[in-house]
């Protein structure tokens, strides 16, 4: 049951998982969520810790990109604050964006890796696009009103894969 919403790894947040975590799976190219992943979903421009993030993964020579359903006048600010390409009105769960981005850069999957905190948008679109993911947990409190619905089944998901195992802490991998 719900096969489709098992994520490679589950992190309690982002900023808690190494680098040499990215390096073991070879992963050259990090596909990020924004909104509840990085950072809130009211900031244009990226927090100090968001920026070191990024930092600290590009001196590791891990490409981040930023990608997002939400609209690009805030996703082009937030990323263009990182330095870094984006993807915005992504349209997850379809995986159009993240398959495109991939063949235009020539990338291979088995060197992209997502992380995000969405059961519905984000595993969905990885597993569609066949790209492994690291569900988070979300960083702040509130959310977009849109974002509440699929909170409501994620949460009932995320529950029943706590409970057969299925969350593989990043660590333990």
């Amino acid at each position: 049951m719900f096969k489709r919403f098992i994520p490679f790894a589950h992190a309690n947040s982002i900023y808690e998982i190494d680098p040499s975590f990215y390096k073991k799976y070879g992963v050259k190219t990090l596909l990020v969520d924004l909104d509840n992943t990085l950072d809130s979903y009211k900031l244009y421009n990226p927090t100090e810790k968001a920026i070191n993030l990024v930092n600290k993964l590009k001196k590791e020579g891990i490409n981040v990109v930023v990608i997002s359903n939400n609209r690009g006048p805030r996703v082009s600010s937030y990323a263009k604050g990182l330095n870094v390409p984006y993807i915005w009105s992504a349209r997850k769960p379809f995986p159009n964006a993240i398959n495109r981005y991939i063949k235009q850069n020539s990338l291979k999957r088995e060197n992209v890796m997502f992380v995000g905190d969405q059961m519905m948008t984000d595993v969905l679109a990885t597993h569609y696009a066949h790209v492994r993911i690291v569900l988070t947990e979300k960083i702040v409190k509130e959310d977009q009103w849109t974002t509440h619905i699929n909170r409501i089944f994620g949460k009932r998901i995320r529950k029943y894969h706590a409970k057969h195992g299925n969350l593989r802490d990043w660590r333990t991998l």
